[in-house]
């Protein structure tokens, strides 16, 4: 009798909270979280990650067991590993699983782009209102361990200098070190030790560059590192890459300029140039690492491809209206849910 009065698995939300998100908000905020879902009627079952892409297995789980309901409670590395999943999973396509995100990470650039609240009874009310969205995935292949290996990308991925921050970031934090501008300090901490890189760059098939290259950013989305816009005009759903590719560049260059890196005008730096496309290939001497999703993965040479309007997102009603005045849409926002 008890499982006849439970609702269809379908209806309720599969929860993913990673516990260490945040430097353990995970933990700490979740019955707050908890609370505030049940309080808007979202009837829910949570589950806590206990090691690296465990999220990626309760995902495949969770999609096995019958729910097209997740909802991430961590950062952009927990949402990294759950898009992951529903890539592995062969149930449904990935496009038939809603996904929303209750940002608790350090740098949460994801739900920035969608303009998700940082609060968290707003941001759980944008999820009780269910407007979604289907974005594209990239889908990243690099060498490691002498094989070729893909992970799928959600929002920016990144190499050369990059990919160092980020190796830097991720030590820092494994330290206990926290706040919003440990990822500035990690890249002024690398920038003056790290040399630029021999770089090809491939853009559907032409040749776009060919010289050192200090870092290249690569995104479905605009943000990474705590707010960072490297990639500004990059929209979600136009089925194409938007690429920054920096050249060397002298820090008294940036010093009075490091405002726009925030505010969107990062093409107002010369050495910084701008291109477009949906097939990428990358090759350096030396190798150099990628991270992808602010995750560190393996090495050059990298090849990229985008899977148009590939996954259902829960995003505000703000975004939804600026998409609407900007009339830019290539994939049409789906119903409520």
């Amino acid at each position: 009798m008890g499982d006849a009065m439970l609702p269809a698995v379908d209806t309720r939300w599969f929860v993913i909270v990673n516990p260490v998100a945040g430097k353990g908000r995970g933990l700490d905020d979740f019955p707050q979280i908890s609370k505030l879902l049940r309080d808007e009627g979202i009837l829910s079952e949570p589950v806590f990650t206990e090691h690296k892409f465990h999220a990626t297995e309760l995902t495949v789980m969770a999609v096995r067991q019958g729910f097209r309901h997740i909802i991430v409670v961590g950062g952009d590395g927990t949402l990294h590993e759950v898009v992951n999943g529903l890539f592995i999973q062969q149930v449904v396509r990935p496009d038939q699983v809603l996904l929303a995100v209750i940002g608790v990470g350090t740098g949460n650039d994801w739900v920035r782009m969608f303009g998700m609240p940082s609060r968290y009874r707003e941001a759980i009310a944008a999820i009780r209102e269910g407007r979604s969205f289907l974005q594209d995935v990239g889908v990243v292949t690099y060498e490691e361990a002498h094989f070729r290996q893909s992970r799928y990308m959600a929002n920016v991925a990144g190499t050369g200098f990059d990919a160092v921050v980020v190796r830097r970031f991720g030590h820092m934090k494994k330290k206990g070190r926290r706040g919003k501008w440990l990822y500035t300090l990690s890249l002024i901490n690398k920038f003056f030790r790290y040399k630029s890189t021999g770089m090809k760059v491939w853009i559907d098939g032409r040749l776009v560059y060919n010289n050192l290259l200090l870092s290249i950013a690569i995104g479905i989305c605009k943000y990474n590192g705590g707010g960072i816009q490297q990639l500004p005009q990059a929209v979600a759903d136009d089925g194409l890459f938007d690429v920054s590719l920096i050249r060397p560049i002298h820090f008294w260059h940036v010093l009075f300029r490091f405002h726009y890196l925030f505010n969107g005008g990062i093409y107002r730096i010369r050495h910084i140039l701008q291109e477009r496309g949906s097939r990428i290939r990358i090759e350096s001497s030396p190798e150099t690492s990628v991270e992808i999703d602010g995750e560190l993965y393996g090495e050059t040479p990298l090849e990229f491809s985008v899977l148009p309007c590939a996954i259902r997102v829960v995003v505000s009603r703000e975004f939804l209206e600026r998409r609407a005045d900007g009339k830019t849409e290539s994939c049409m926002p789906q119903p409520e849910a």
